[in-house]
């Protein structure tokens, strides 16, 4: 299926096509007539959204494209009106982190009205005819991965193991593909894994440390810990501390204890060894990979529909390799 934006310039979606987390070489320079690239962030209350946006920050400047940038502060009319606003000052292209998937379609028809790329970073939009470019974690799939590896500690510790999860709020496609890609992992593994509590947090800490503390009361030898984002952690560890089960790896009584998403509190609990593993959203290619985007578009050049960050797993044994790519990591420093 192709549609046609920018006039004579075609966008010819391919599919969800997979690209590996490597980042595009110094020959993919900028071509002259992309001058300033619009960039629209729903949120700047996470350490990721704050990464991601001193990332497109760098990332423009090393290509010497001026950036327009706004933050909707959840608001999902801002966000139209921002958008509108990059359209009215003939931006070259738009990079947007929808508020959901549902809202954001208007924004893309907008922008496909006006001939302007537009790329949704890191949140798909819902289908429809509206044409644009999704950045996105894998998020399934690295969950998927990340928990294997805490049902492979567990396994080396023996015994079955009584399991709790965090989980985001489920009007964010991302938090979906996370719970799933936990109860895919964990149903591979029943003789190791009994999922004991489930606690929905909406993304919000309070709501995570009500829920993890009374599961910990309702079950107090909950042993595997995974949270659908690092953004928890804290809430884990205060709730740990409390119930007196907060316990570095090898220590008798330690709670195995994995994450999603590669922030500076997931970095340093890994050093100090509390955490065991997380999932590490590549922000670095997802941004590269979103600037691209739009130059290839620009340049009438086939771009696939979705493009996949497939990120890593970090944990003790990697560490010291991965860390460099490590979006936390580099905040922590």
């Amino acid at each position: 299926m192709a549609a046609t934006l920018l006039g004579g310039l075609a966008f010819l979606p391919t599919g969800c096509g997979k690209r590996e987390a490597t980042a595009p070489g110094p020959e993919s320079s900028a071509p002259a007539a992309v001058q300033t690239i619009g960039v629209s962030f729903e949120t700047l209350q996470t350490e990721f959204w704050v990464a991601a946006l001193k990332a497109f920050e760098d990332e423009l400047a090393r290509r010497h494209i001026k950036l327009l940038q706004a933050i909707a502060d959840g608001d999902a009319n801002r966000q139209i009106e921002q958008v509108r606003n990059f359209i009215t000052r003939k931006v070259d292209g738009i990079v947007v982190v929808p508020k959901d998937a549902k809202t954001i379609i208007p924004v893309i028809k907008a922008a496909n009205a006006a001939r302007i790329p537009i790329v949704c970073f890191n949140r798909p939009p819902e289908k429809s005819d509206a044409q644009s470019v999704a950045v996105v974690a894998d998020n399934f799939a690295l969950t998927k991965e990340t928990v294997a590896f805490l049902i492979g500690e567990a396994k080396k510790a023996g015994g079955r193991h009584k399991a709790m999860i965090l989980i985001g709020d489920l009007g964010d496609i991302n938090a979906i593909g996370r719970r799933d890609g936990f109860e895919a992992a964990v149903s591979e593994a029943p003789e190791t894994i009994e999922v004991v509590a489930r606690v929905p947090t909406e993304w919000n800490n309070e709501k995570a440390y009500a829920g993890v503390v009374n599961a910990l009361q309702a079950n107090p030898d909950i042993n595997f810990i995974f949270t659908s984002s690092d953004l928890h952690l804290p809430s884990i560890v205060s709730a740990l501390k409390n119930a007196g089960k907060y316990r570095k790896r090898g220590e008798p009584g330690h709670v195995l204890l994995g994450g999603f998403d590669g922030d500076a509190t997931a970095y340093q609990m890994l050093k100090d060894g509390y955490l065991d593993a997380t999932g590490v959203q590549d922000v670095y290619f997802e941004v590269e990979a979103s600037v691209q985007a739009i130059l290839d578009l620009r340049a009438g050049k086939p771009v696939p529909e979705t493009l996949l960050d497939n990120g890593f797993v970090i944990h003790a044994a990697n560490l010291e390799e991965k860390a460099p790519r490590m979006w936390g990591a580099r905040v922590r420093k």
